[in-house]
């Protein structure tokens, strides 16, 4: 699923909260950066590569996507396993982008969750990257949660507990650093250390 939450800040007496630390990321997650006249601009969200029979999906929160143009002029693109400068997989255009109708409704957090089509016909993101495994419905458990934060050219990691919030329509997680830019990135659960793919 598609994280988008901070910690709140830490109160006095809290115990030490857990922080994101970079790293240098993994295939199936990467940065969505914006495009404009064939330039590359900054990063502003993260996505991951899911398992789908066409091979070029990718699931990130909604609002990371919303007024954005998909136009080949200035548009959005993709970029798998980027840090500190670095393309490993390149860069995929953003084709199509798909919300659920409550989300293009009125914009409930519940609803956060975006689909998008990667790279040109044909061509399959999901062969050369990986993907993740989409599971719904599954309770609370311990996950890692992968963010590129406005402010840095590296992805962050975390693993801790994921808790139900807000009637269990949304989990939450408790490090720090995840900061603006962090929004999309996958709650991870069962990685395997080898590929770095999980559920």
């Amino acid at each position: 699923a598609a994280a988008a939450s901070a910690r709140r800040p830490q109160a006095a007496g809290d115990a030490a909260a857990k922080r994101g630390i970079p790293f240098k990321g993994t295939a199936a997650v990467g940065a969505l950066f914006t495009v404009s006249d064939g330039h590359l601009g900054r990063h502003f969200c993260t996505a991951s590569v899911v398992s789908s029979p066409g091979g070029n999906l990718l699931i990130t929160a909604a609002h990371c996507l919303a007024g954005r143009s998909l136009s080949p002029a200035a548009g959005v693109v993709f970029a798998p396993g980027y840090h500190n400068g670095k393309f490993p997989y390149g860069t995929w255009n953003i084709r199509t982008v798909y919300v659920d109708s409550a989300w293009a409704q009125d914009q409930n957090p519940n609803d956060d969750v975006a689909f998008l089509v990667a790279g040109e016909r044909g061509r399959r993101i999901q062969r050369h990257t990986g993907a993740e495994t989409l599971m719904t419905g599954r309770p609370p458990q311990r996950v890692q949660v992968i963010g590129y934060p406005d402010g840095t050219n590296e992805p962050i990691t975390c693993t801790a507990r994921a808790r139900n919030f807000d009637r269990a329509h949304e989990m939450v997680f408790d490090c720090d650093s995840y900061t603006n830019g962090t929004s999309g990135g996958p709650f991870l659960a069962h990685v395997n250390p080898k590929t770095g793919n999980g559920w």
